[in-house]
């Protein structure tokens, strides 16, 4: 029984039925409803390094006013966030920073070759985009530093590139109405034009293989002595397994913690909004405006523009200031027309303190396995955690070694 039917928790249901397993998928709502929808539509293969906090002191301070588009914070959930900010932003240090960067390599080097196998598998092919996504800059400052780091991560990684002067940018994107410095593009990467379809691809490969997704609250889990060892209840009347996989996102809590198992784990909210284009205008691109902090994307739906990261608490109620903020400068960038949806959507980004996810067996109870905390990464991440779950559940040797992303780095 997987709880949770985001882009993890398909991606695993899918591995174990091609592992022979009987899986059923439990989720309150339909597949990829939740964080999987409402991303950039990435498959990041050059986010090696997992978004840090930082350490930028002018940064801090303009991050401290609450009047950017990448950052927000709700005041009333700050005493609640300062541990976890605190030890996020420890980590986020170059040192650290690095050596996570190593560990959470891996996931990220397996990202394309796995979401390749599912596409392939579920014939999502016309979903995918394969020319990577691009970086644009304003100031040749922020360019200038981008591409040195670029280059580092090109060195150490082996991630591909592509320095894109003005003039170049003016052909590929001849509808974006600012000057510019010039432009980076990831060519790695492949982007997706409705991160929502994708996830039901998958979920009807997954039903061919014999899977079922079934309606039902995951907070209802119970530990039994009797039956299966695992019980949930569903509106048809409980349902029992004896394995359980917790794939919750950001909803991880409201099971784990029931079980005893208190991670530290918050989110970054972040919004989207669909637009028209007048005047018959174009977007060839996924385009990141860097120095302004939010992003566009050629979806099937119209051009998505999504924000950076809210921190507040999970479930309070929606506050899109930073779509607002975005879309006033994103209007002056390109020749944005109508909003195509009746109101911003909103999700939540599970993150841990150490940017990696938290992927294998719960060490206190038998059947109990996790995968979840993927952070700005989930929907890239996915398949390939989806696969070394499902091998590490089986007994087989892992594609990678999960040994980094162990829960029981979090527990006492």
């Amino acid at each position: 029984m997987v709880l949770g039917a985001g882009i993890v928790g398909i991606s695993a249901a899918i591995h174990l039925a091609r592992r022979g397993k009987s899986v059923v998928i439990l989720d309150r709502r339909g597949p990829g409803e939740e964080t999987s929808y409402g991303n950039a539509g990435l498959i990041q293969r050059e986010g090696v390094f997992p978004y840090g906090f930082p350490h930028d002191f002018g940064a801090l301070f303009r991050y401290a006013l609450n009047n950017t588009i990448d950052a927000s914070y709700h005041f009333r959930a700050l005493p609640g966030l300062v541990p976890f900010l605190a030890r996020y932003w420890w980590h986020s240090g170059f040192t650290q920073h690095r050596r996570i960067a190593t560990l959470y390599a891996p996931l990220i080097e397996n990202s394309i070759a796995e979401h390749e196998d599912l596409i392939a598998a579920s014939g999502a092919g016309d979903l995918i985009c394969k020319n990577g996504w691009m970086k644009v800059f304003r100031t040749e400052k922020e360019r200038d530093a981008a591409y040195k780091d670029a280059e580092g991560l090109s060195a150490g990684f082996g991630v591909s590139h592509q320095k894109l002067s003005a003039s170049e940018l003016k052909t590929i994107e001849p509808f974006i109405q600012v000057e510019l410095a010039g432009g980076l593009r990831w060519t790695d990467p492949w982007s997706i034009r409705d991160p929502h379809s994708l996830n039901k691809a998958y979920l009807a490969y997954f039903q061919s293989l014999g899977g079922r997704l079934v309606s039902g609250d995951a907070a209802t889990l119970e530990h039994v002595l009797e039956g299966a060892g695992w019980r949930v209840a569903t509106p048809e009347g409980p349902l029992e397994s004896r394995v359980v996989v917790v794939a919750l996102g950001p909803w991880a809590d409201t099971v784990t913690r029931k079980l005893g198992y208190h991670f530290p784990l918050a989110v970054k909210r972040g919004y989207h909004m669909h637009y028209g284009t007048r005047d018959g205008a174009q977007l060839n691109n996924w385009v990141l405006d860097e120095e302004m902090g939010y992003f566009l994307a050629p979806m099937l739906r119209g051009i998505r523009l999504t924000t950076g990261a809210e921190f507040a608490r999970r479930d309070a109620p929606k506050t899109p200031v930073q779509l607002t903020r975005a879309e006033r400068v994103a209007r002056e960038f390109f020749p944005l027309a109508e909003r195509r949806d009746e109101e911003p959507w909103m999700g939540a980004r599970p993150c841990t303190p150490d940017m990696m996810p938290i992927i294998g067996k719960a060490p206190r109870h038998e059947g109990l396995w996790f995968a979840f905390g993927h952070a700005h990464h989930g929907m890239t991440l996915g398949p390939v955690t989806g696969r070394a779950l499902a091998e590490a559940m089986t007994g087989e040797k892992t594609v990678i070694d999960i040994l980094p992303y162990r829960p029981e780095r979090f527990l006492a």
